[in-house]
């Protein structure tokens, strides 16, 4: 009976683990010590993975690829808060939307796809998915990445990788434009190019009863939840990591790194777990639909606070940023340019994100 009972504890504790979070991030401690710290860190990874656990529990009830559009949605409208806040809170940095947006890139690009690649091919070998929608997906986050963080280093009339009032807008229509219609493609006119091949375990998963709609409504409220914690207890760290980044000597940039890495954990640690269960799909789903929303939706809503409020708005990369993003897209081509994905393809975007990092520290 108390076995029973210790075992139906740990099994809510996904349900409790969001609530904790946000009181952890709303309560307000004078003394911040490394005890603080440590307890803050542990209750985020707890909400990270409570995201995840309610995240695939939505999925499976609105079923593929609305589950992954989902997760992705919630999770960039909750990054362009933090940035959003980050903005209005501190002093101004005109290259903190551009540094973020690109870190998110390189983490998913070369990190979330890179990791998915290896586990899923250590575990099955060759892994399968469907072309036209990764081709899809990769044609429509080229064409943005390019619109938003290259065009402006080169424009003409773009001095010191600044847009001017009427580019930022016709940038943010046109990048909202473009994902609106890869949603639209996504999600109803060819949502069979997203939805995932009943192979492997995904066979065995697919014959599963999916969950009731009160129990999918409510994780759904408690994904939202546990997101929102995730954002702001990483927002709480963030102070005491860029002041030990300085301490150390290292650039600034890192910090908007760790904060990526830490906002996209909860869709990375689901696409990590849908490979190595042989659902390629759905992790390429969950990894470049994050990407895509990140330029869709983040830069656009910053775009637009920018123009209302005459925040100055520094989008270009320098070259070597320019550089890794056009090797790291034309690796994204090559690796997924037959349906087909080993081992080595994930090596390959691992080495890319290792010499992102790299080249960040070592600038």
């Amino acid at each position: 009976m108390r076995s029973r009972a210790r075992s139906a504890a740990i099994s809510g504790w996904s349900s409790w683990m969001p609530a904790v979070g946000l009181a952890a991030a709303l309560l307000h401690s004078k003394t911040v010590d490394s005890i603080v710290l440590a307890m803050t860190g542990a209750i985020l990874v707890g909400c990270i993975l409570a995201a995840v656990h309610h995240g695939e529990v939505v999925a499976h009830r609105v079923g593929e690829p609305f589950g992954t559009l989902i997760l992705a949605g919630a999770v960039t409208v909750i990054e362009a808060s933090l940035i959003l806040s980050m903005m209005l809170s501190g002093s101004a940095n005109p290259a903190l939307p551009r540094d973020t947006a690109f870190a998110a890139i390189m983490l998913i690009l070369n990190g979330v796809v890179g990791g998915c690649l290896l586990v899923g091919g250590i575990r099955h070998g060759e892994q399968r998915f469907v072309l036209e929608g990764v081709n899809a997906a990769l044609c429509v986050l080229a064409a943005m990445a390019t619109l938003v963080l290259v065009l402006p280093s080169v424009s003409s009339s773009a001095a010191a990788a600044h847009y001017s009032k009427a580019q930022l807008a016709f940038t943010a229509i046109v990048t909202t434009l473009l994902y609106a219609t890869f949603v639209f493609v996504q999600t109803i006119r060819h949502r069979d190019y997203f939805l995932p091949e009943g192979e492997g375990v995904l066979a065995g998963d697919a014959h599963a009863s999916p969950p009731s709609t009160r129990t999918a409504a409510a994780s759904l409220g408690l994904l939202l939840l546990a997101l929102v914690s995730v954002v702001l207890l990483s927002k709480r760290l963030s102070e005491p990591l860029e002041t030990a980044i300085a301490a150390a000597a290292l650039p600034r940039a890192l910090v908007g790194i760790a904060i990526a890495a830490l906002v996209l954990a909860p869709e990375s640690l689901a696409a990590l777990r849908a490979a190595r269960r042989n659902r390629l799909q759905t992790s390429l789903n969950l990894a470049l639909g994050s990407a895509l929303a990140t330029i869709g939706l983040t830069i656009p809503t910053v775009a637009i606070a920018a123009l209302v409020t005459g925040w100055p708005l520094s989008l270009g990369l320098d070259p070597k940023g320019i550089t890794l993003l056009t090797l790291s897209l034309g690796v994204a081509i090559l690796s997924f340019g037959t349906g087909r994905t080993t081992i080595l393809q994930g090596a390959v975007h691992l080495v890319l994100l290792t010499a992102y990092i790299f080249t960040m520290v070592y600038s």
